[in-house]
């Protein structure tokens, strides 16, 4: 490991990316809930 080596740190899109997934991942957990619950009403 040098003292000239760059930060650990992934690029700024594939953090965007993940944090976009993430919001992603998210909605269809909601959407799969509300589906269930509309499933279970009709």
């Amino acid at each position: 490991m040098l003292w000239s080596d760059p930060e650990n740190e992934p690029p700024k899109e594939l953090r965007d990316t993940q944090a976009m997934l993430r919001r992603l991942g998210i909605l269809m957990a909601l959407a799969m809930v509300l589906a269930m619950l509309v499933l279970g009403i009709l």
